[in-house]
């Protein structure tokens, strides 16, 4: 996950100057220096760590901090704040047109993920503001990337307007009229990106921009590639005059630099970000929760909107008469596997958690999920009913058939019955969503 080495850093700074009673300016100026390398090391661009640090220096050698009781845990506090500041302070929100169709244009580096991200976006805006988005497939240049368009669009049910290679710029004419016929709210451009900056490339956009006066312009941008990405957002913003940055992959071993840098260097807000390889793994960027993240914090606001929009309340309503009748089975067990897996499986749940820094990455091991939901696919549908007639040469087969051992199937079996007595202390609505142990 991205910011990772950046957290593990932060969270050992802070445990240094938390365990003093008092704190000097020199222990305060010695911490800031740490942080800095921190920073730089994390590929945030180095005029925003000097203005970062300086205004941090100057904010924790005050009264409030050299007086209080707690002075290191009211130093974390104001780096809590200078982050989400300088990640833009409050979430930035899309308005959209009072006349539809609201016209969004993707802009970005060939490799950034634009194509994906503008299903996504449209996946995005049907499912959470009950739109009716268009995808217009413009990059004629790259093999294969209307096709592309078309399948991604056909998987979050979006129909996507193409013209081949024609003109960009007609086929974007043409595919606004349609949006209007068809009574579409949004339209998303999906425009060709280069290996690199170039005038012809900007010069198509400044068109695009010219002809179809998009309400949006949105900067995709790969976040693990870091001062590069940075340095293309400011190219990109002084010749369109971007209105907002959308971060993919923010999920990969990305040092995180990008995420930090952008918004204070262009001015722009991120609006978006990219956190997996899925359609539906797409996340409002909001700068408090990611400082958060980034302290260890958690963020469990996002958690909760993500179990809120994951899981289904039918299935909910029936688990919970389940856990009162205590008729809870192993094909119950293994819906609730998949629920979990619709919310980015467990590491992604445990980055949202506070002090989830703390936690070896090795220590989870998310190939286990698997390995259980293949045993108890394995089974029959009375054994998953009755789990008790599993005696020794029903495990072997089970145990063959998931391509496991049979000491895997009894410690499924183990973490199940532990599960069901977990359960009777989850019967309310309000725990709804999480009602096994992690098996971890």
């Amino acid at each position: 996950m991205a910011f990772e080495g950046l957290n593990q850093k932060l969270s050992e700074i802070f445990k240094k100057i938390t365990s003093r009673g008092k704190l000097t300016e020199a222990d305060v100026k010695a911490a800031m220096r740490e942080v800095r390398l921190a920073l730089l090391e994390a590929d945030v661009n180095f005029a925003v760590v000097k203005e970062f640090i300086a205004n941090l220096t100057e904010r924790c050698v005050g009264s409030q901090v050299m007086e209080s009781l707690t002075p290191g845990q009211q130093v974390i506090k104001i780096v809590n704040e200078e982050l989400t500041a300088l990640m833009g302070g409050a979430r930035a929100k899309l308005d959209y047109a009072p006349n539809p169709p609201t016209v969004i244009m993707l802009c970005g580096l060939q490799g950034a993920g634009k194509t994906t991200m503008a299903a996504k976006l449209a996946k995005l805006m049907r499912e959470r503001d009950s739109k009716r988005p268009m995808l217009a497939a413009l990059d004629i240049y790259r093999p294969a990337a209307i096709k592309q368009l078309q399948v991604v669009g056909g998987q979050v049910g979006v129909p996507v307007f193409e013209m081949g290679t024609q003109d960009p710029v007609k086929t974007a004419k043409q595919a606004l009229n349609e949006a209007r016929r068809d009574g579409r709210d949004v339209l998303i451009l999906d425009t060709a990106g280069r290996l690199h900056i170039d005038e012809e490339l900007m010069d198509e956009l400044k068109k695009l921009k010219r002809e179809l006066k998009p309400d949006h312009i949105l900067f995709v941008v790969d976040a693990m590639t870091g001062q590069d990405a940075v340095n293309a957002a400011k190219s990109f913003d002084e010749a369109l005059d971007i209105s907002g940055v959308i971060l993919t992959k923010l999920d990969g071993d990305a040092r995180g630099g990008a995420a930090l840098s952008v918004r204070r260097i262009t001015g722009k807000p991120i609006v978006y970000a990219g956190v997996g390889e899925k359609l539906d793994d797409i996340e409002p960027f909001h700068p408090d929760r990611m400082a958060s993240r980034i302290l260890g914090m958690g963020d469990v606001l996002t958690l909760i909107e993500k179990a809120q929009s994951s899981f289904d309340e039918k299935k909910a309503i029936e688990l919970e008469r389940k856990m009162k009748s205590a008729s809870f089975t192993l094909g119950d067990f293994l819906d609730q596997f998949a629920q979990m897996e619709k919310m980015g499986g467990v590491s992604a749940m445990l980055s949202m958690l506070p002090g989830a820094g703390k936690i070896n990455p090795d220590d989870v091991d998310e190939k286990q999920m698997s390995r259980m939901r293949a045993i108890i696919e394995s089974m029959t549908q009375y054994e998953r009913t009755r789990p008790e007639v599993l005696n020794a040469s029903r495990k072997r087969r089970i145990a063959a058939g998931s391509g496991t051992q049979v000491q895997d199937v009894n410690r499924l079996l183990k973490q199940f019955e532990m599960s069901k007595k977990m359960m009777k202390q989850f019967s309310g609505k309000a725990r709804r969503g999480m009602p096994f142990k992690l098996p971890f």
